[in-house]
């Protein structure tokens, strides 16, 4: 009698587990939530030609549940044309180990980079974050005034797809240096120069007061290679020494290489874009958006005060080339000698 008890007991519970193991087959897997306020907080993109841009944070998650497929589709002029400059693939430098601003030749830079072929405008896969490469350029990529191009996005997971319709896309022209005195949609110089970052200190030669009428100029020639150079002139544009601003740290006025100092100008192999990451090193300003390069000197001023003149400039090049930072003070000479 127990026995039977124990056999029927045995059955009950592997009828049950069986039971339940078919349940559980036939239940359907957990799909992930795309949910209705998802949305991008950016609709029109602006980047400037001739850079790596890239715009983040432009997409609210909302209630969808992640990880979210992104897809650029149906990319277009904005006349409704076909848009093969954007959806073809171009090489571009990307780096596959990181720059630290330790690096000590060019080779060595270049070791850390490599090419791969991207669109020139795309979208990272799971974040939403838009990217223009820089070999995007005004030559064939339609840029300002012009009205550019439109496109969608299709936002997807196991939950579903949606997508956004007739976002826009609408570069400038170039600016090859920043700070620039170049128009942003024509491309145009509106003034000779921009402003130094920093001056302190410096006083004319002739009148004794503090210097200020300071125009600061980029230019580029089209030889051979990868340089850049720095230069002073006075205000008839006449050559000042660089040796003039002897307290000057010259190995580390840039992220350059064989440096060759003479009484014209100073210059530095260099690798480009100038900074080449947004990455805080000794050679840039302190968020590593800008390179940062400073010349000084010191003299005697008035009742042995020892004075320390300061010229600089935070800056990028996006372009590479050689190219020439110039510093022209436009009123009088600085004035090196003691009192």
């Amino acid at each position: 009698m127990n026995k039977r008890k124990y056999l029927s007991l045995a059955s009950l519970i592997v009828l049950s587990f069986a039971l339940i193991t078919a349940c559980k087959k036939n239940i359907p897997d957990e799909r992930l939530s795309l949910g209705k306020d998802s949305q991008f907080t950016q609709l029109t993109y602006q980047p400037v030609l001739g850079r790596n841009t890239l715009f983040s944070d432009n997409f609210f998650v909302g209630s969808s549940s992640v990880p979210l497929d992104f897809k650029i589709v149906n990319m277009r002029r904005f006349t409704g044309e076909p848009a093969p400059e954007l959806t073809e693939y171009f090489p571009v430098q990307v780096w596959k180990s990181a720059y630290d601003g330790t690096e000590k030749s060019i080779a060595e830079i270049e070791a850390k980079r490599k090419t791969e072929n991207h669109q020139l405008f795309e979208i990272r896969e799971h974040s939403g974050q838009f990217l223009m490469w820089n070999k995007a350029n005004s030559n064939f990529v339609r840029a300002q005034p012009d009205s550019g191009y439109v496109f969608d996005v299709e936002v997807s997971n196991s939950g579903g797809r949606r997508f956004f319709k007739d976002m826009k896309l609408r570069p400038f022209k170039e600016r090859p240096f920043e700070p620039s005195n170049l128009n942003s949609t024509t491309g145009q110089a509106i003034t000779t120069g921009v402003f130094p970052s920093l001056i302190s200190n410096i006083r004319g030669e002739k009148t004794g007061r503090f210097l200020s009428d300071v125009e600061v100029q980029f230019k580029k020639n089209n030889a051979p290679g990868n340089s850049l150079s720095f230069k002073f002139i006075d205000s008839l544009q006449q050559v000042i020494d660089p040796n003039k601003f002897a307290a000057t740290d010259w190995v580390n006025v840039v992220h350059g290489f064989n440096m060759v100092k003479n009484s014209d100008s100073v210059k530095y192999e260099v690798a480009y874009p100038i900074p080449l990451a947004s990455y805080p090193t000794k050679y840039t300003t302190t968020s590593g958006q800008q390179a940062k390069a400073i010349f000084r000197y010191n003299r005697q001023g008035f009742g042995n005060v020892q004075e320390t003149g300061l010229i600089g400039m935070n800056f990028n090049i996006f372009e590479q080339g050689n190219w020439t930072i110039i510093f022209w003070f436009k009123t009088e000479r600085p004035k090196f000698t003691n009192e």
